[in-house]
């Protein structure tokens, strides 16, 4: 009897596929249904990047793997930001701000709100770690503010930028407690992060709804094959960069949407995944994703952009703007209120995707 030849899964030829074209094509600035079609190849190359970062994830198990997707959705983002920068559109002074802010806004009134509110339908309350959640949230509060408030307010420099040893005292910060957190959840109080039961039956543990963790060759395969994504959306991201920011000018939206865009490409894989575990009744994985890639997005994002800005031209203005901070500051008190029970209802949700809709619509007009 003659074997059944299994057919390449979509998560394997896109990849190879989006290399050879980005191979074929690199140099070239394309237009029209050209970029479109690119701009198809970039969003696969995300997707596909997400999926294998799951697969390696679903192997070393949780809290690891959603600090697995959460780095690797930080360095796609950056790869996005610092390409775009080095375009020299205009206003590119603002593009890390307003991509790290709208990551911020998208990750804990986005998927946080979508999340709970889906959890609580299905399963009347969603039910979540209060400890370990709290101590996200209180380090994606001090990160945001230290890197994006406090340049608005301080002197050293004319405009919402910090002052280059100001700037590398907030990079240095932001890795010192980035990695303080890691250790938290992974080695020091990882039980903390762990999914949590709200007594109507055992909680998979292997955080992705798989009856099986992938083996030792599928993760190291799926290693490869997210290396290789992850290039591919950086040199496809700099192919399209002029293309995004035309499109953003053609619908005659701020140049500040081109961080919203970044940042709904970068989540919506993320948001995906959360949003699964939180109808799998997994709410703790769901908010390690949402504020993991909050974190990252800053803790990580700024310090690559602050070692790039050596080689970039013109400022880096990191400071938000007084609507901005009005909206980051109505986020940290709702949050807190949402975090403290360990549990929460519909209206939580609903209340953190207000707040999500108030920041895209204020994008648009501000």
């Amino acid at each position: 009897m003659t074997a059944v030849r299994q057919r390449p899964s979509w998560s394997t030829v896109v990849p190879l596929a989006s290399f050879a074209l980005l191979a074929a094509i690199w140099g070239s600035h394309p237009k029209g249904l050209a970029a479109a079609a690119i701009a198809l190849f970039l969003v696969g190359a995300v997707l596909a990047a997400v999926h294998h970062a799951e697969v390696v994830a679903h192997r070393v198990g949780e809290p690891f793997g959603s600090l697995l997707l959460a780095v690797a959705v930080t360095v796609i983002e950056v790869a996005l930001i610092v390409t775009l920068m080095i375009s020299g559109g205009e206003d590119t002074s603002t593009l890390a701000r307003d991509t790290v802010f709208a990551a911020v806004m998208i990750s804990v009134n986005g998927i946080v709100g979508l999340c709970l509110l889906v959890s609580s339908l299905k399963h009347h309350l969603a039910v979540f770690n209060p400890e370990g959640t709290g101590a996200a949230l209180s380090t994606v509060i001090t990160l945001a503010g230290v890197c994006l408030v406090l340049p608005r307010f301080t002197t050293s420099s004319s405009g919402p930028e910090f002052a280059p040893g100001q700037l590398a005292f907030a990079a240095s910060a932001s890795l010192a407690l980035y990695a303080l957190f890691v250790f938290t959840q992974t080695i020091r109080h990882r039980d903390f992060f762990m999914p949590v039961t709200s007594g109507r039956g055992p909680i998979d543990e292997d955080g992705d709804g798989h009856a099986d963790p992938p083996s030792d060759r599928q993760a190291l395969i799926s290693l490869g094959l997210l290396m290789l994504a992850l290039v591919s959306v950086v040199g496809l991201a700099k192919i399209e960069s002029y293309a995004i920011e035309d499109g953003v000018a053609a619908l005659g939206f701020p140049h500040a949407f081109v961080g919203v865009v970044i940042a709904v490409l970068v989540l919506a894989p993320e948001s995906i995944a959360a949003t699964r575990a939180a109808a799998q009744e997994k709410v703790q994985t769901s908010l390690n994703l949402a504020l993991g890639s909050a974190m990252a997005s800053i803790g990580l994002t700024i310090p690559a952009i602050a070692v790039a800005s050596i080689w970039l031209d013109g400022p880096l203005h990191l400071g938000l703007e007084p609507m901005q901070i009005v909206l980051l500051f109505m986020t940290a008190i709702v949050s807190i209120l949402t975090v403290v029970p360990g549990r929460a209802k519909p209206l939580q949700g609903g209340v953190h995707l207000v707040l999500l809709a108030a920041f895209i619509v204020l994008s648009i007009q501000p």
